[in-house]
């Protein structure tokens, strides 16, 4: 019987062809609508008018500038919030921390919208439902991505080597200063990743601001829905799509996401 043989660039062929198929024909056609409209007999003709569009009106500016306010607001909430519990935990020595971590981590389980519907019901509640509709989807989006923020921290916090800490603090510096000067900048892949787990979603998770502010709020995920389905214009819902993926690029870019891992010396991206 003849044995079959495979090399490794064969083990690459359902992998090439996924991306072909689910990522690089997908791009393109969401190109091919950005560029281009109907002209006057109903045919396509490639145009710049969804982008000269876009960038003139005030309506999609303002839902991009308010989506980019939440975005960072709530990414500035998981970060502060996460990093102590995920510092306290890396470096404590309890022998059941990884009890607490899971803890943390175990909404993620859950299916999303019943904790979102959760949320809701808790909101209405205290009385915030309807009334507070920009505080209740932050609140949302910190309460969804926090474990985001979480993960990586604490995944880096823990891999950094106490000798650096140690030094620091025989070469007399106090707790705050070997913290700002050694513990912080070592942990900073982690902080990072976190960022980019959660800045990009907040802008995009139309379901939280929906269900948290009964529909009175359209974030850019949101957007591009309507133009998908309620208005249907794949031109202008094609270019807005291109917009998200060129903020996405700049926001990679400026925090480093393409960098190769192995410049990192101490704790590794969790992603």
């Amino acid at each position: 019987m003849t044995k079959l043989h495979f090399s490794r660039k064969q083990l690459c062929i359902p992998y090439a062809l996924f991306l072909v198929l689910f990522v690089v024909l997908p791009m393109l056609l969401i190109l091919f609508y950005a560029f281009t409209g109907e002209g006057e007999n109903g045919n396509l003709v490639f145009t710049f008018g969804n982008f000269i569009d876009f960038f003139t009106s005030a309506a999609k500016l303002g839902t991009l500038l308010m989506s980019v306010t939440i975005a960072i607001i709530s990414t500035a909430i998981c970060l502060l919030i996460a990093y102590p519990l995920a510092y306290i935990l890396a470096r404590s020595h309890w022998k059941r921390k990884y009890v607490l971590l899971m803890l943390f981590i175990m909404p993620m389980w859950i299916n999303f919208v019943l904790r979102i519907t959760a949320l809701r019901e808790l909101l209405d509640l205290v009385g915030l439902l309807g009334t507070e509709n920009y505080l209740n989807t932050i609140i949302g989006m910190v309460y969804d991505f926090l474990p985001f923020m979480i993960l990586p921290l604490y995944t880096t916090l823990e891999k950094l080597d106490n000798s650096y800490m140690e030094a620091a603090a025989d070469l007399g510096g106090n707790k705050l200063t070997v913290f700002t000067k050694i513990t912080f900048p070592l942990s900073m892949p982690g902080v990072i990743s976190g960022i980019t787990m959660v800045f990009m979603p907040s802008m995009t998770n139309y379901v939280v601001s929906d269900t948290l502010s009964n529909f009175n709020i359209t974030i850019f995920g949101k957007l591009i829905d309507e133009y998908f389905t309620t208005f249907d214009n794949w031109h202008m819902g094609s270019m807005i799509s291109i917009i998200l993926l060129l903020i996405i690029f700049i926001t990679m870019i400026c925090t480093g996401g393409f960098k190769d891992s192995k410049t990192d010396a101490r704790g590794t991206n969790l992603w």
